[in-house]
């Protein structure tokens, strides 16, 4: 398993414009080696990656770059290329990679080597890069495992950063130990069902709906105003670069309170349960009126950081078919005849007469299409009850209580 940890640098000038310097040159490699690309019938990365010594030679400063950070940009070109034919195969339209202009580039990646962590008795620790010296990090929490690359990045506020990549193994004593763990019927205990929306953030089968913390919005005002004011400044002049940056700043102040309310709601989730269910949502085919409510939402990032915190701690977190969840009884199962809109927040069942919020419906069907999908295809419904908890009064928790306190549980 890969786990990347992000940690502050801070370079002084002459460090900073050797990252800048390295930078472009990693940006000049990429384009000649796309050009290179763009002559071969047949795309040959390593063909590509010989022909580096001869880039050297017509580039002599090139020497100044470390050798595997160099090498890494044609990785990086045939991982663009791959994408790009995932995107193809999936039916959309795609062109051709394009040559990178100035100030494009933002990261450059030392992989395997020319990298090494110095612990030192102060604040700040150094983080050796070949070719570039001793840069002062800020390691904020114990790293885990092996270390396999290190991406410097360069923000647009003007901040570095390292992204640290490491390697954890699993730890077996032999691959039919591994089998048999594999095939243990572990019971399920605790699973909870969540369905995510826009009027509240989630509403999960136990009865909590979290409110939504809606970020860009409370942060539109603001950022409307330093936009202003950029729009004002002079083409390519200091005053103009600064005042981007002011700019930036907004836009990640947005992208960290977000991130922080998704981190302590799904590390909430994941401490608290033993199987955790959620929609298989196709978020491009929606509603594209509410295009940028679904984006403040980030429902796939609340997911994604479900999926590998779970990986972590050793649960499973299922996706189900999110079709007419919110239009079948979980009570009963009776399919309404004319669906609710979305300005209907009550569902009443014509047939068991059952009234209940229309969110918390919908999580207690979720909750079910993952048993049935997590449990009858093994068979083990009958070894392996699992008993879904009664109704109880729906409780709203509000945004601000999950990012001070920490938890989704706090008050309980």
């Amino acid at each position: 398993m890969q786990i990347t940890y992000k940690f502050r640098l801070y370079p002084n000038e002459e460090q900073e414009q050797k990252m800048e310097w390295t930078l472009d040159k990693c940006r000049l490699v990429y384009n000649d080696m796309l050009e290179g690309m763009n002559e071969q019938e047949k795309p040959d990365r390593v063909e590509l990656q010989n022909s580096i010594p001869e880039l050297k030679e017509k580039y002599p400063e090139l020497k100044g770059v470390y050798s595997k950070v160099l090498q890494y940009e044609v990785y990086r070109l045939f991982s663009n290329l791959g994408s790009l034919s995932e995107l193809k195969k999936k039916g959309r339209k795609v062109g051709k990679l394009r040559f990178k202009g100035k100030g494009w580039f933002k990261t450059f990646t030392y992989n395997q080597s020319g990298f090494r962590i110095i612990k030192t008795d102060n604040r700040l620790d150094n983080l050796h890069l070949s070719k570039i010296g001793d840069v002062p990090i800020r390691i904020h929490r114990e790293i885990e495992g092996e270390i396999k690359q290190i991406t410097i990045k360069h923000k647009q506020t003007g901040e570095w950063f390292a992204c640290i990549t490491t390697s954890t193994e699993i730890e077996a004593e032999t691959k039919n130990e591994k089998e048999e763990i594999e095939k243990e019927d572990k019971p399920i205990q605790n699973p909870v069902g969540i369905d995510v929306g826009i009027e509240s953030f989630s509403t999960d089968s136990e009865g909590r709906k979290i409110e939504n913390p809606r970020c860009y919005k409370k942060g539109l005002k603001k950022l409307e105003r330093e936009q202003k004011k950029l729009s004002k400044k002079k083409p390519k002049s200091k005053n103009r670069d600064k005042q981007r940056k002011k700019v930036a700043k907004v836009h990640e102040k947005i992208v960290h309170q977000r991130d922080d309310f998704l981190h302590k709601l799904s590390r909430s989730y994941v401490s608290n349960y033993d199987l955790i269910i959620v929609e298989d949502l196709n978020i491009k085919g929606m509603n594209h009126r509410l295009s940028q409510s679904i984006l403040d939402c980030s429902w796939s990032r609340f997911i994604q950081y479900l999926e590998y915190k779970a990986e972590r701690a050793d649960i499973s977190v299922i996706k189900v078919n999110p079709k007419n969840t919110s239009q079948t009884c979980s009570k009963c199962r009776h399919e309404l005849e004319e669906h609710l809109s979305l300005s209907d927040r009550t569902f009443r069942c014509p047939k068991c007469g059952m009234e209940m919020d229309r969110d918390m419906n919908a999580s207690r069907n979720i909750l079910k299409r993952g048993l049935e999908k997590k449990l009858l295809p093994q068979g083990l419904r009958e070894v392996t009850p699992v008993e879904i908890k009664p109704l109880r009064k729906l409780e709203t928790i509000s945004a601000s209580s999950i990012i001070e306190t920490g938890s989704l549980f706090q008050n309980q």
